[in-house]
This record gives C-alpha cells, sequence and structure tokens, in this order.
C-alpha cells in the first residue's frame, strides 16, 4: 500500500427534503488500500457511497480525484472515471443467463447485430473462476443468494476499475466464499485498486481492511489504522455509547420448562432433507446452524409448507398439524421470516402501515374486505411501538427506513397475526450493531412471553450469543446439537462440515 492519496472528499452535504443525510463529511482514501466504512444504518455511509458513484448528486462539497476536481453526474461517468459499485441489495436481471449479467454493463457486447454466445460464456467462466463454479448458461433466477451474489462481484471484477466499492459482500456468502473473496481483495489491492469496503463485522474489518473510517448520524467521526485500535472502540465510535450487552440474559436453570412448543418427527423431502426430528422447549430460543446449501432454511420452510413435498409428523403446543399450504400455516400461528428481507420480507414501496398488515390484512378490513386506514394504522403504531421502530410517518414507504428499521417492520409484520411460532431466517443480516442488540432483545422478551422462537443464521457469534441450544444440519440432517459450554464456534463447524450422527455436545 501506498500513501498517495486518489480519492478525497471535503465537506460533502446531502439532503432529502427536511432530512441531513450528510453533514460536511469528509473522506480519503489512498492507492491500493482496502478502507472500510464503518456505521449504523442511517449513518450516512450508502449515501456517501452513492454520491460517489454518481448516483446522488451532492448539495455541497468537493470530490478530488487523482488531485483533480470532478463532479460525478452519474454511474456511467463514475464507471469511466474508473469506480466500480456491488450494491448489497442484488441488481441483476433474473431471466437471463449468469454470461449476459456479467457482461451487462461493458460496451462492446453491444456493438454487434449476432452475440457470441459461446464466447461470452468462456470469458464469464474465466471470471467466475475466481470465486465459484456457476454454470455461465444458469438462468440468474435459478440460483441461490448467495450465489446471485458472487455473479455481482464478479460483474465487477470485468471492469476496468481503480477504485472498487464492496456494499455488505460477504451478507449471503459462505465462509469458504467469503475467504476467497478477502484474497481477491488483496490481490487487486497489491495491484494498486483501492477498495472501500461497508461492512457490520468487525472481524472482517479487522482481518481484512487497512483503515477504517466512521460515521455516526450522517458525520465524519474518525479515520484510523486498523492495527492501532480495537473493534470495541470502532462500535462505541458508531453508536456513540458503550454497548456491551449485544445479547440478552440466557435462560436460566429454573427457567427451563419440559412444556414443548414444537415437536417435529421425521420430516423428509425427498430432495432436500431426510428424517429430521426435533423439539422446542417453551421459553427457550433454538438456533439452527449448517453451512450454507445444508438444508437449514429449506427444514423451516418444509415446517411452513412453503415449498417442497413434505412428509412427517409437526406437532404444536401438543395438537398434531395438519398443514398443505402456508396459508394453513399462519392460520396455526406458525410464520417464517425469510433471509431476502427486501425479495420476500418486505414491500419496499408500500407504506410501513400496509407492510405490518400484509400477512392477514382482513384483520384491518371491514365485512366487505376493506382496509380501514385507521384500524391499519393502529396496529402498525402499536407493534412499531413494542418494537422500538423509529420512523417518521406510518404512511412513509419502507424503502425509506435504515435497514435495522425495515427489519423491525418485517418481524412486525409477523406478530400482527399473534404467532404461537416465529422461525427467523438471517434475522439480523445487513443491520448494525445497534439494531442486531435490540432484535435479539426483542427475540429473548417473545421467547419469555411464551412465543416460540428459532433463529436460523450463518454468523455463529450471534447463534452462541442469543439461542439456548443449537441445532446443527449437515447435508439435509441433524448431525447433533450443541448447548452450554460446548456451544463453541469449533464445535458447530465440526459438526456442520465433519458430522457425527446425532451427537449432543453439552
Amino acid at each position: 500500500m501506498t500513501g498517495d492519496v486518489i480519492l478525497k472528499i471535503s465537506n460533502l452535504s446531502k439532503s432529502f427534503g427536511p432530512v441531513r443525510a450528510l453533514k460536511g463529511v469528509d473522506f480519503e482514501l489512498r492507492k491500493g488500500e482496502i478502507h472500510a466504512i464503518a456505521g449504523e444504518n442511517g449513518a450516512g455511509k450508502s449515501t456517501l457511497m452513492n454520491v460517489i458513484d454518481g448516483i446522488l448528486q451532492p448539495d455541497g462539497g468537493e470530490i478530488v480525484l487523482d488531485g483533480s476536481a470532478v463532479k460525478i453526474s452519474s454511474p456511467a461517468m463514475a464507471q469511466k472515471l474508473g469506480i466500480g459499485f456491488v450494491h448489497q441489495e442484488i441488481a441483476l436481471c433474473p431471466d437471463v443467463s449468469v454470461a449476459e449479467n456479467i457482461f451487462m454493463a461493458t460496451t462492446n457486447a453491444s456493438r454487434s447485430w449476432l452475440m457470441d454466445y459461446r464466447a461470452l460464456e468462456k470469458k464469464a467462466a474465466d471470471v467466475l473462476g475466481q470465486l465459484t463454479t456457476i454454470n455461465p448458461k444458469t438462468l440468474v433466477r435459478n440460483l441461490s443468494i448467495s450465489h446471485q451474489q458472487l455473479v455481482e462481484i464478479a460483474k465487477a471484477l470485468t471492469l476496468d476499475c481503480r477504485i472498487l466499492i464492496l456494499d455488505e459482500p460477504t451478507a449471503a456468502l459462505t465462509e469458504k466464499e467469503a475467504q476467497i473473496l478477502f484474497g481477491i481483495m488483496r490481490q487487486l489491492a497489491d495491484r494498486g485498486i483501492s477498495i472501500i469496503y461497508i461492512s457490520h463485522r468487525m472481524v472482517e474489518i479487522f482481518d481484512n481492511c487497512d483503515r477504517v473510517s466512521v460515521y455516526r448520524d450522517g458525520r465524519y467521526i474518525t479515520t484510523r489504522d486498523v492495527a492501532d485500535i480495537q473493534p470495541s472502540d470502532v462500535v462505541n465510535a458508531m453508536v456513540g455509547r458503550v454497548i456491551d450487552d449485544l445479547y440478552p440474559q440466557k435462560q436460566t436453570e429454573a427457567e427451563k420448562s419440559d412444556e414443548k412448543i414444537l415437536e417435529v418427527r421425521n420430516l423428509t423431502e425427498r430432495t432436500r432433507f431426510n428424517d429430521v426430528s426435533f423439539d422446542l422447549q417453551k421459553g427457550e430460543i433454538l438456533g439452527i446452524a449448517g453451512l450454507i446449501g445444508a438444508g437449514r432454511s429449506e427444514i423451516v420452510k418444509g415446517i411452513c409448507r412453503l415449498e417442497g413435498d413434505v412428509t412427517g409428523e409437526v406437532s404444536l403446543n401438543g395438537k398434531k398439524l395438519n398443514i398443505s399450504s402456508y396459508r394453513d400455516s399462519i392460520a396455526e400461528g406458525v410464520v417464517y421470516l425469510s433471509e431476502d428481507r427486501k425479495g420476500d420480507g418486505i414491500f419496499l414501496d408500500m407504506s410501513i402501515a400496509s407492510n405490518v398488515s400484509a400477512l392477514k390484512p382482513e384483520q384491518v378490513a371491514n365485512a366487505l374486505g376493506l382496509i380501514l386506514k385507521q384500524r391499519e394504522d393502529d396496529q402498525a403504531r402499536d407493534l412499531g411501538k413494542r418494537l422500538n421502530l423509529k420512523c417518521g410517518s406510518l404512511a412513509d414507504p419502507v424503502s425509506s427506513l435504515s435497514g435495522g428499521n425495515q427489519q423491525k417492520v418485517a418481524i412486525a409484520k409477523m406478530l400482527s397475526v399473534n404467532p404461537k411460532l416465529i422461525f427467523l431466517d438471517e434475522p439480523t443480516r445487513g443491520v448494525d450493531v445497534g439494531a442486531k442488540a435490540e432484535i435479539h432483545r426483542i427475540l429473548r422478551n417473545l421467547a419469555s412471553n411464551g412465543v416460540g422462537i428459532v433463529v436460523i443464521s450463518s454468523e455463529l457469534p450471534e447463534l452462541i450469543g442469543v439461542c439456548d441450544r443449537v441445532l446443527v444440519v449437515r447435508e439435509g440432517q441433524i448431525s447433533g446439537e450443541v448447548t452450554g459450554d460446548q456451544m463453541t464456534e469449533e464445535n458447530i463447524m465440526h459438526l456442520a462440515s465433519v458430522g457425527d450422527a446425532q451427537a449432543t455436545i453439552h
């Protein structure tokens, strides 16, 4: 890494109506460095990146690139200046192939009436080979979320970038995929390419970045060499206070109950999972771990009958359920919060109130089926207060909220039907440390009040911190469970990757 400054931003400001998103922000990026950006949702990180990429125009301030002041008027101009941006939200075309998506941004592909698909797929395979083994002929809509994210990254690697912005690039990746990406990042940095890395995961910042800049409430707070500070220093700068209670108190021995909320026996879906059996006790938070693709989400979706031809028995509070569709599941009080918040969890362009009522709109409708706005608003207000939702008006679109508050709306939507059991798939993906702590407390309060809580997460510290017991899934079966002092990352990864048939580690 050299000390040459390639990008310098001074006194940048940006407002959206009365909301000041950036308040005189500064930023400096050196040639060949990996520079982390940290801050809570709503801190101004995305606004700053959107200005750098030409998506937004600042109200004031200066952007200097290679020593010359520039006005970045559009993403196309940003690309010409050598700036590439991999957004957190996947923005691929689902109905065309992986290869076509990867090279969609290049201009030379459109200069001929006849596309040489074989050559395009060969080039795509070469780029993808750095990251994964995805068939470039595959339609994007047939890929998992993690593979779609890898396609987004591959797409950026084809651009002739001098500056590459990565916004939460590992949120949907497996640990192995993430490590491959980190290796590529360091290779790019060694070639003089500068990387702006946005992440809520402190371990990623401290393992892979050279410097970190912290923003809070639209203001620049500090920039430090990663080698000179601790993760707690960054977290405290992000939130403006000390957070030492990220995870709430777990069940005590006296609080544990033999009463079973959920009993699953011999659950099988021929192509996804086989002979899955487990229980959920009243008052506990049960975690489900496993490598991506092991069948974690598929099992809970099978219980809710969201997908697959499922056999086996499911009982709720001692009553055997006869569920044939997700509508039946909701009616029985069993709901699922998707890992794909923007795709399946919320409706971004709809109001907060309409999102909260969407799972069962008849609750806020009259006898003719017409939504009663006052009733809908009252429901959203009550649940929002319960979850400490921070918003302007209930009529605002959910897209106007921070990631953490969007997730709270998704949880409020689940709570609107008074569920007996909630499956939460990656409940804190893409939300900041403060919002994570709030969501963890919400889940513990729900469990303490008798609601069944099952959490699926790729973040092992989250499972260990928030759950009373963790089941580990490997190749479509439960390979074991961990509890107590033996609930460690090493034990979970051993069961996930090697497996000990139906092992229990206490």
